[in-house]
């Protein structure tokens, strides 16, 4: 079983069908929301979001380990795994760190510049937190000022979302609050 890309609803055959320049997979209730999208006729099933054609078919139709599961008890579930999760998240305070660490070396913005092979603007920027700094620029700064400019944990505010469907997945209508 598929999910709707759409509504979040279990559907055996999805439909593809295109959205705003968009290309979703949804169910038959949802097709009425965009064009549907012909596409030329295979032997495999898989969708756009299989690893391996074969595997659903010689499975016998099991989960997949990075899929979202629950107990039969109501019990835990878990998590889908994106390319977020690999991501190391940027510190709230690493304006004030690159400033400090910058300072405590005795180094003007322009001669930190010039060291990083930067533009001066681009250190004014972050130093005020205007702007992010690249992942190749927080690199630099972090290895010629010796300092991590990565969050240190989570704080326990960025947990998982507790409300939502009685089935573990979401959809964007657990999320929404409509203004009717």
């Amino acid at each position: 079983m598929v999910q709707c890309e759409m509504c979040g609803a279990e559907t055996s055959s999805p439909k593809t069908i295109k959205v705003e320049g968009a290309k979703l997979d949804v169910c038959s209730n949802c097709t009425d929301f965009g064009t549907e999208v012909k596409q030329p006729s295979s032997s495999s099933t898989s969708t756009k979001y299989s690893t391996d054609s074969s595997s659903s078919a010689s499975s016998g139709g099991s989960q997949s380990t990075t899929s979202t599961s629950t107990s039969s008890s109501g019990g835990s579930t878990q998590r889908r795994s994106d390319m977020f999760d690999d991501m190391e998240e940027l510190a709230t305070d690493y304006d004030d760190r690159v400033r400090n660490a910058r300072e405590s070396k005795g180094l003007s913005q322009s001669e930190l510049a010039n060291e990083l092979n930067e533009k001066a603007s681009l250190i004014r920027k972050i130093e005020r937190g205007d702007t992010l700094p690249s992942d190749r620029v927080q690199s630099k700064l972090e290895n010629f000022l010796e300092i991590n400019l990565s969050a240190q944990g989570s704080s326990g505010e960025d947990s998982e979302w507790s409300g939502g469907s009685s089935t573990g997945s979401y959809t964007l209508g657990d999320v929404v609050k409509r203004k009717d």
